[in-house]
């Protein structure tokens, strides 16, 4: 293995705070095989940018020859994490979980390494306590410890209902950490104090407590909150390179530094002189962005999908072409045609609903021309090319 403090610095490109102090570093000086433990609640059916953040974190720990033990939370995603949120989860149902794990977890191997990967599902352990396990372990908290929790606090002061079951996932989650005997575990900001409960639980029960590290969490789309798919601020590491490229080009200019920093794995001195030269105006910040949009794409593409996202960006934006390989609808009806339940069939948009909202926004053009009609005469669309907002398009044949 490699000297220490070379590890050190390759794993902790991303890291805001490491507990305890130290410990990270004596740990990577015991020279052997770390244990570095990530939970993941498969609560949703997507794999967002920032989710790859802490994916890099664990990459980053296998690249050094350390074990990354991945746990899928299929238990504790049916009781709900109630961190960063101000007010009871609705609780998910086994059959959903099971659901998103099967999707979700193809997409996450596919931002880790094979070796040195170790899969474990915490119902395998959470799911044979009883009644008696379940007290020992409240035993070991108390409420006003419990209540330490920021958002717990907040919730409680602003007599906002906590229920029981979510001052259980902590302590759930501080069980895999003894399940699995981990030496490190890592996750967002907002889990900080679920790490440092795993930690306790360890030394109670006789184990070497585990080393903590977490990174920031990527502000979405949006620029204002954390990315999440229950927003939809996100962008998906498994969206095609041309609407990556674009949704990174919609963020706002403020934002950049922390996205070239956490979802393009930008160095600290790049990231200096990107601050410094949107500060002082000699680097446009469109530019910029477009650098970030390369970079992003690269990854989770290659820097030919990146060069063609950019050249199909251009088109549609600078130049106002309809992209290549538009995809097909066929019609088969006469006369007139309602407008919101083609958009849907075509899958332009997720529902008729959607379809009429956005004939209301102004947002759907046919041949370029804004509709507002919701019925159109068929053959008004005959081989045109029907667009929903900025990357939507579809081109109507006739059957």
């Amino acid at each position: 293995m490699k000297p220490a403090h070379e590890q050190l610095e390759h794993i902790t490109h991303s890291v805001d705070i490491s507990l305890p102090e130290g410990a990270l570093l004596a740990l990577l000086d015991e020279d052997r095989p770390l244990r570095v433990k990530l939970g993941v609640d498969p609560t949703a059916p997507d794999v967002t940018l920032g989710w790859a953040v802490v994916f890099d974190l664990l990459r980053r720990f296998q690249e050094m020859g350390h074990t990354a033990v991945l746990i899928v939370g299929d238990f504790t995603a049916q009781v709900g994490d109630p961190s960063d949120k101000s007010e009871t989860r609705k609780r998910l149902s086994a059959a959903d979980v099971r659901t998103y794990a099967e999707q979700l977890l193809p997409v996450i191997k596919t931002q880790l390494l094979s070796d040195h990967l170790e899969v474990r599902y915490n119902s395998e352990w959470l799911g044979a306590m009883d009644m008696h396990d379940v007290l020992e372990l409240t035993s070991e908290f108390t409420v006003a410890r419990i209540m330490d929790r920021d958002d717990f606090n907040k919730r409680w002061v602003a007599h906002e209902p906590i229920s029981m079951i979510e001052f259980m996932y902590p302590l759930l989650q501080g069980m895999d950490s003894v399940a699995v005997r981990s030496d490190i575990e890592i996750g967002g900001t907002d889990q900080l104090w679920n790490l440092l409960v795993g930690r306790d639980l360890q030394e109670r029960r006789g184990q070497p407590g585990q080393a903590v590290a977490t990174v920031p969490l990527l502000v979405g789309t949006d620029g204002v909150k954390k990315m999440s798919q229950s927003l939809g601020n996100y962008i998906s590491v498994r969206d095609e390179p041309e609407d990556m490229f674009g949704k990174v080009m919609s963020i706002p200019d403020d934002v950049m530094p922390d996205w070239y920093r956490l979802a393009a794995m930008a160095t600290r001195p790049e990231v200096e002189t990107l601050e410094q030269g949107l500060a002082d105006g000699s680097m446009h910040p469109g530019e910029a962005k477009r650098d970030l949009a390369r970079r992003i794409v690269a990854m989770h593409h290659d820097t030919h999908a990146a060069e063609r996202a950019e050249a199909a960006f251009d088109r549609l934006f600078r130049a106002h072409e309809v992209p290549e390989d538009v995809p097909t609808h066929t019609v088969t009806a006469d006369g007139e045609i309602s407008l919101p339940a083609l958009l849907a069939d075509a899958k332009l948009v997720a529902s008729r609903s959607e379809g009429r909202r956005m004939i209301k926004q102004g947002a759907v053009r046919i041949s370029g021309e804004r509709i507002n009609s919701e019925f159109v005469d068929v053959s008004f669309i005959k081989d045109s090319v029907i667009q929903v907002g900025k990357r939507r398009f579809v081109r109507i044949e006739m059957a």
